[in-house]
């Protein structure tokens, strides 16, 4: 049995796990940064490493206090490499190498983008490669074949803005506040989804990827026209990407019949009516549906300490001079999509 402490900084949460290869987690904490970012309404980069420098030291000795072990009984030392802002992935790699260095331990560093991948095997040791995975987050929104561990084969991307960035800048539009994800999902509950006529860009499409761009502007413009409430934006904008994941997923599904599951990860997988829309979805292919915890989806060091896990039983561990990268795709070979595809 190994233990594995992971570290995550690659946005706004500042977090620490200890987890072991049994998926037992002894210990995590998570700091986030809402109020340092609420008066600009989005992250601020250079807010966030400063942060991320206050906090992670703190987190990692709460972590390690609150299971009871010391540096010397952890086997290696996960930390995020990227992608994210590259301050604050430097943040918690240059820490990670640091620990790593000085108790003369492996070091793993651990692409993000894994870590949400592999976590839904954290919460669900039944989860057998290979499996469709949405990933669906604020900086991206892809379907993958995970076909094992640093096995990756990409299906489908955004051409443009990732569905939670959709979301945030949606919240922003409507003066929800920040995080938009919450804030949307919470006021769309008292709209209605069928108020406003809104796009579903490419729905329909043989192209399988997805775009957002255009909901956001047609959500810009119907806010600007005054003729409708805001809980009926809301439901109307939620209704639409639920539209376009479900459209475009369906597409994945009937393109890899041998998956094991149908499984969803990342932030915007905690929104309630993106989960039971693709609930119902997988229960069309007659494929079981996987999600984590709430808590789970969000960024997390558990996820990052449980993706080190699995890298460190395959024997893969890094170099202590290996660089932070702010975009890592998980199939390097996939091919270039029109648009930005940047974040592919």
């Amino acid at each position: 049995m190994s233990l594995i402490l992971g570290l995550e900084s690659s946005c706004d949460e500042t977090a620490a796990a200890l987890v072991d290869s049994e998926r037992r987690i002894l210990a995590h904490r998570v700091a986030g940064q809402e109020a340092e970012h609420q008066p600009y309404g989005g992250v601020v980069p250079e807010i966030a490493a400063r942060a991320h420098v206050d906090r992670l030291a703190p987190i990692v000795e709460g972590v390690l206090a609150d299971a009871g072990v010391t540096l010397a009984a952890v086997d290696a030392i996960a930390a995020t490499a990227g992608p994210g802002l590259i301050g604050g992935v430097m943040v918690g790699l240059v820490t990670g190498k640091a620990l790593a260095h000085a108790a003369g331990k492996p070091l793993i560093a651990v692409n993000h983008l894994e870590g949400h991948a592999l976590s839904p095997r954290l919460a669900d040791p039944s989860l057998a490669f290979p499996y469709l995975l949405l990933l669906v987050s604020g900086g991206h929104c892809q379907l993958l074949l995970v076909k094992g561990v640093g096995d990756y084969r990409r299906l489908a991307t955004t051409i443009d803005d990732a569905a939670g960035e959709a979301f945030d800048k949606t919240a922003k539009l409507l003066g929800l506040g920040y995080p938009g994800g919450p804030a949307v999902e919470r006021i769309a509950r008292d709209g209605d989804p069928q108020a406003v006529a809104l796009p579903r860009p490419l729905v329909g499409s043989a192209e399988p990827h997805f775009s957002f761009a255009g909901l956001k502007s047609a959500v810009a413009r119907a806010a600007a026209s005054g003729e409708h409430r805001v809980a009926d934006l809301a439901a109307s904008f939620q209704q639409a990407v639920v539209d376009c994941l479900v459209d475009r997923s369906r597409i994945a599904l009937a393109a890899c019949p041998d998956a094991t599951a149908f499984v969803v990860a990342g932030g915007v997988a905690a929104n309630g009516a993106i989960r039971a829309a693709l609930t119902d979805l997988a229960a069309r292919f007659d494929k079981a549906f996987v999600a984590p915890p709430l808590w789970l989806c969000t960024d997390n060091g558990a996820m990052i300490a449980w993706a080190g896990a699995e890298r460190f039983a395959a024997g893969l561990t890094d170099p202590l001079d290996i660089a932070a990268r702010p975009r890592w795709p998980l199939d390097a070979g996939a091919e270039a999509v029109r648009g930005a595809g940047v974040k592919a």
